[in-house]
């Protein structure tokens, strides 16, 4: 995505908390949306900065060698003038250009109270499971050798 593109508000706007369960009927369903793709956001601008570091960066770093690159300053108040990726994630969220998806959950599962027993059944069935593929495993290489 260009991030240049986006005209939304560098700084925080009191919002309407209406807007943001429209799509999803639930409040805090719309906030772990907005969380994911604000961590996206970061990320992706995070690794693009990184490549363009990169070509300022020299391979032998004396103190006296240090000099002011024009460029690498003009690169450093792009990003720092961009807006929070919260922000940008809120503008594609209220403006409808983000695309979101449930994980395939059936609504019975999602509706089952959990139990702190059937949490640790689960993980003891987990593990004995793990334990036992790992044990199959060394068999296998043991046939092999």
């Amino acid at each position: 995505m260009d991030y240049k593109k986006i005209k939304t508000n560098t700084e925080a706007v009191t919002r309407n908390l209406n807007d943001f369960d429209k799509e999803t009927g639930n409040i805090y369903e719309s906030l772990v949306i907005l969380t994911k793709r604000a961590n996206q956001i970061s990320s992706e601008i995070k690794e693009e900065l990184l490549r363009k570091i990169e070509d300022f960066q020299t391979p032998s770093d004396n103190l006296e060698e240090i000099f002011e690159n024009r460029e690498q300053i003009e690169l450093a108040k792009f990003y720092e003038q961009l807006p929070k990726p919260t922000l940008m994630a809120i503008y594609e969220f209220l403006n409808d250009k983000l695309e979101f998806h449930y994980p395939d959950i059936t609504e019975e599962e999602l509706l089952k109270p959990i139990h702190a027993e059937d949490v640790k059944e689960k993980a003891k069935e987990d593990k004995e499971k793990e334990d036992k593929e790992k044990e199959e495993n060394s068999v296998e290489e043991t046939k092999n050798d």
